[in-house]
């Protein structure tokens, strides 16, 4: 008889988990699903609230051309529409996965990004991830012995390069390393397409990032370890006469780096807009400046398929982080 009840408490217990996850994951999708159309709506908008006139960029201020010629160019490009049915249009193209065609680079869009953007992912990827190692380690390390002096003046260092915006060290780094002492190209992803003048030349740019982003996860890091290694359990794994880098490292850091995990989602879309202007200082024929020269020719279909990719990029992230927190720490799964 107990062994029955037993087994009914079990399965209700087992119903009301699945049925508590399934509601999770049908709230996250919908949060999802509205940031998405949130971020199509502002992509639409945002070029089209910039001043200037995009006909007149791309025709140039030396050429005179009548008004008749302007509104038949403005018809062509479907700028002279109603804002409901050029907006009703951009839904359609993107159902249709097409990007649109650029003004003045007159490629399909889609062609356009597929050229740039793995060039921007790849220097993102590599500083987000040499950032993420080296900010959790050095910060892990700073927070078990805060105390010391080596560690206050790390300290003190990361304070100062995450209060420091991305582009002003790649301008420092660019003046001091390539102009000054010649170590280091100053623009271009490579001279030779071969795997030696791309480091050559990526070096700079993502040692950059890379510090800068190390400096926001070492402070994250360090003030996460100073509060995880009072708890009991660490306590109770000294007591056991573990060595203070076993406790560290097979205990500590794991609950420790939870925050990181939620910061790393945020910082990709952070890094990524500090990317692009590292790239327009480095001369990188990246994303940054494609962005920077659509929005200069005011080139409405690349602002709005960039922006789109971007946003796209930093919501799988977010996605991602969601994921990798609800595997770290088991209390996430438990529903509410």
């Amino acid at each position: 008889m107990r062994r029955c009840e037993a087994g009914e408490a079990f399965e209700n217990n087992t119903l009301k988990t699945v049925s508590g996850t399934m509601r999770e994951a049908v709230k996250k999708t919908f949060r999802y699903a509205a940031s998405f159309l949130l971020i199509v709506t502002l992509n639409f908008a945002l070029p089209r609230l910039m001043p200037g006139d995009p006909v007149k960029n791309l025709i140039g201020e030396e050429v005179y051309v009548s008004e008749a010629v302007m509104e038949e160019l403005r018809a062509e490009m479907g700028l002279n529409r109603p804002i409901y049915e050029q907006f009703t249009a951009y839904i359609g193209d993107l159902l249709r996965f097409d990007l649109g065609y650029s003004y003045h680079l007159h490629s399909p869009v889609a062609e356009v990004l597929r050229e740039r953007i793995g060039w921007t992912l790849l220097f993102v990827g590599v500083s987000v991830l040499l950032g993420a190692v080296l900010g959790t380690l050095l910060g892990a390390y700073a927070g078990w012995k805060p105390e010391t002096k080596a560690n206050r003046l790390i300290c003190c260092g990361f304070i100062a390069l995450s209060c420091t915006p991305p582009y002003f060290l790649a301008l420092l780094c660019l003046d001091i390393f390539a102009f000054e002492l010649g170590l280091f190209p100053f623009k271009g992803f490579y001279d030779v397409p071969t795997p030696g003048s791309v480091i050559h030349h990526m070096f700079l740019p993502v040692t950059v990032m890379a510090v800068f982003s190390a400096s926001r996860n070492f402070l994250i890091m360090r003030g996460s370890v100073i509060q995880e290694k009072g708890q009991l359990y660490a306590t109770y794994a000294r007591a056991k006469g573990l060595y203070d880098i076993s406790i560290l490292f097979r205990h500590v850091i794991k609950n420790a780096s939870l925050p990181i995990i939620t910061l790393l989602a945020l910082d990709f879309g952070f890094l990524f807009s500090g990317a692009l202007f590292t790239e327009i200082v480095f001369s990188l024929n990246g994303m940054g400046t494609l962005i920077y020269d659509a929005i200069i020719g005011k080139d409405y279909p690349v602002l709005q398929g960039s922006f789109l990719v971007i946003a796209l990029a930093v919501l799988l992230a977010n996605m991602l982080a969601d994921l990798l927190y609800a595997v770290a720490d088991p209390r996430v799964r438990r529903p509410t």
